[in-house]
C-alpha cells in the first residue's frame, strides 16, 4: 500500500508543477502581449485557457482518489491538502492571465492613448512572486515561500499608485476613460496574480512546517528560529 501511495504522490507532484509551468508561462506572456502590444499574442492566450482548465480538473480528481484509496496521513495528507489548494489558486491566476490577455487584446486594437503609466516595476514584483512561490514548492523551501508574503505589501502599494495616476488620467481626458479603465483592470488582475502567489506560499509552509499562517502576518513573513 505504502509503495502504491507514494507513487501515486510522486505522479501528483509531477502534475502539479505542470500546471505550474503552464500557469507561469500563461503570466509571462500575457504581460508580454500587453507590454508590446501583440494582439496575436494575446488572443493566444485566450484561446488556451481550457487547457488550464483541464488539467486543474484532472489534479483535483487525482487528490480526491488518493484521499479515498489510500487514506495518507501526516505529511502526506497535508501536501494532498495543500495540492488541492494550490491547485485552485493556479487555475485562478490562469484566468488572470486571460483577462489581463483580453485588457491587452483590446488597448493593441485601439489607438494609444498617449499617456505612459510604468507597470514596469509591478510587473516584475508580480512575476518574481509567482516565481518564487512556485519554486518555494518545487524545493520544499519554506524561507523562500516567506519571502513572497513579503513582497505582498509592495505590489499592493504599486497597485495603489497606478490607480491613482489612471484616475488622474481620467478626470483630465474624459475622452479617453474607456481606454483607461482597461489599465486600471489590468493593474487589478496582477494585484489579485501577487495575492494568488501568497496564498500558494503559505500554503507551502502549512505543508512543510504543518502551520497554518493565513491571515498570521506576523508568522508567515519571519523565519522561524
Amino acid at each position: 500500500m505504502t509503495r502504491h501511495m507514494d507513487r501515486e504522490v510522486g505522479k501528483l507532484k509531477k502534475h502539479i508543477l505542470s500546471l505550474s509551468a503552464m500557469v507561469e508561462d500563461r503570466v509571462q506572456r500575457a504581460v508580454e502581449s500587453f507590454s508590446t502590444r501583440d494582439d496575436k499574442l494575446a488572443a493566444c492566450i485566450i484561446d488556451e485557457d481550457n487547457d488550464v482548465d483541464q488539467m486543474e480538473v484532472d489534479i483535483e480528481e487525482e487528490c480526491l482518489k488518493l484521499l479515498a484509496l489510500y487514506q495518507p496521513v501526516a505529511i502526506d495528507l497535508r501536501f494532498v491538502i495543500a495540492v488541492l489548494k494550490i491547485n485552485n489558486d493556479l487555475e485562478r491566476i490562469g484566468d488572470e492571465a486571460v483577462n489581463i490577455a483580453e485588457r491587452a487584446l483590446y488597448l493593441a486594437q485601439h489607438e494609444p492613448v498617449g499617456i505612459h503609466f510604468d507597470f514596469t516595476e509591478m510587473t516584475a514584483k508580480t512575476q518574481v512572486m509567482l516565481r518564487h512561490s512556485l519554486d518555494s514548492l518545487v524545493s520544499l523551501d519554506p524561507a523562500l515561500a516567506r519571502e513572497v508574503g513579503a513582497s505582498d505589501d509592495e505590489v499592493d502599494d504599486l497597485n495603489r499608485l497606478i490607480y491613482l495616476q489612471v484616475q488622474q488620467a481620467m478626470s483630465q481626458h474624459p475622452e479617453k476613460v474607456e481606454q483607461l479603465i482597461h489599465y486600471l483592470s489590468i493593474s487589478r488582475h496582477l494585484e489579485r496574480i501577487a495575492d494568488y502567489a501568497t496564498n500558494i506560499a503559505e500554503d507551502v509552509v502549512y505543508m512543510i512546517e504543518g502551520e497554518i499562517v493565513r491571515h498570521k502576518p506576523e508568522v508567515f513573513k519571519t523565519h522561524k528560529a
